[in-house]
């Protein structure tokens, strides 16, 4: 997987960077986890004050197109993120723990 930040934008007001970014892959299109570690890992970011707001991807094509936002604390997050984002990564892995017994 290749990396590359499109745009990296301070936001003082709320608290947070804001990334958008574009990953290229081979073979199936990777999962929020897996797109969410390796960002995290180019930038070293804590994942804790990470969100994975949206990625998008063309029909046929193996780029990704994606948002990420990034707080300087969790109390920010807490307050301004909408709680489902905090958990659509989290019940891909639930599912396959459980496909897996």
């Amino acid at each position: 997987m290749d990396i590359r930040i499109d745009s990296d934008k301070r936001n003082e007001l709320l608290g947070r960077r804001e990334i958008e970014f574009t990953l290229n892959y081979k073979g199936a299109t990777p999962s929020r986890k897996e797109v969410l570690d390796k960002i995290s890992a180019k930038l070293n970011l804590d994942q804790k004050l990470v969100v994975l707001n949206s990625f998008r991807t063309r029909f046929g094509s193996s780029e990704l197109h994606g948002l990420l936002r990034v707080y300087d604390r969790e109390e920010m997050k807490s307050k301004l993120e909408r709680p489902y984002l905090f958990e659509r990564g989290k019940k891909e892995e639930k599912k396959e723990e459980g496909a897996k017994q």
